[in-house]
């Protein structure tokens, strides 16, 4: 192997390696980290990656997000506004439950309004996304209101919006904490509204759900429930009362469910 091939190879290890450091620490790492100094919060269960203001802008550049997600971001996000675009939304309320990083928010925000929502509402239990997700919304700032509070116990009334996007929450939350989410979702939403849910799913390539397996286990472990005890269709048809239908993307990779409360 010749020296420019050799610092190739050891430059791009050590790009993956410190790519990979970088990211435990501010994720799983963190975790670890507040669990043996005791810090037990609402919000502790909540990735500095999500929190921190510096590491939101260093992190929430699409071409990243898009790559961690494999390159399928687009398409699960033009499935849920697809869905929105065919809904009447007239003088309506949508509510996005969870700021998520790249343009999924947007999007959302655009193809609500073009559906003739009255009003979007963006509810987020950690104040910086709220402020990160307004700097990407200023032509719409008469349309939109940001609400600090908990996906798990809303503090807005029942049945008060139309529709619900819910894009990338469920593999974060502790186990318990999972179906209370999809409570609150549902609690939210008018008989006959729509909850949009994009997420990770069991791949069927066993190559792929052994990488997906190993990604898990060593930054998220809290998502691997999603595979079998925690699916979210699963969980959604133990609590009744609702219609729901999943399409998949990238063999089985990620998901998303589109659900209606009857």
């Amino acid at each position: 192997m010749t020296t420019w091939m050799s610092n190739a190879a050891f430059g791009l290890f050590f790009v993956l390696a410190a790519t990979g450091i970088f990211f435990f620490v501010c994720t799983r790492g963190a975790l670890i980290v507040r669990e043996f100094a005791g810090w037990a919060h609402e919000s502790s269960h909540v990735y500095p990656i999500y929190s921190n203001m510096r590491l939101i802008k260093m992190v929430d550049y699409q071409p990243i997000i898009s790559a961690i997600l494999l390159f399928q971001y687009p398409h699960l996000v033009t499935k849920i506004v697809e869905g929105l675009k065919a809904t009447d939304l007239r003088n309506k309320k949508v509510l996005v439950t969870s700021c998520a990083f790249g343009n999924v928010i947007p999007r959302v925000v655009e193809a609500s309004l073009q559906s003739g929502a009255d009003r979007i509402l963006i509810a987020d239990i950690i104040k910086n996304e709220l402020v990160h997700a307004k700097s990407k919304l200023g032509e719409y700032a008469g349309k939109i209101q940001y609400i600090e509070d908990n996906a798990t116990d809303m503090k807005s009334q029942e049945g008060s919006v139309d529709a619900n996007v819910m894009f990338f929450l469920l593999h974060e939350l502790p186990h318990e904490l999972k179906s209370k989410a999809l409570s609150e979702a549902g609690r939210m939403l008018k008989p006959g509204g729509k909850l949009y849910l994009g997420e990770f799913h069991k791949p069927e390539l066993w190559v792929l759900r052994a990488l997906s397996w190993t990604y898990f286990k060593v930054f998220e472990p809290l998502g691997l429930a999603l595979w079998d005890s925690h699916d979210p269709m699963l969980l959604l048809e133990e609590m009744g009362g609702w219609k729901a239908e999943r399409t998949t993307f990238f063999f089985g990779n990620f998901q998303i469910v589109t659900a209606t409360k009857l």
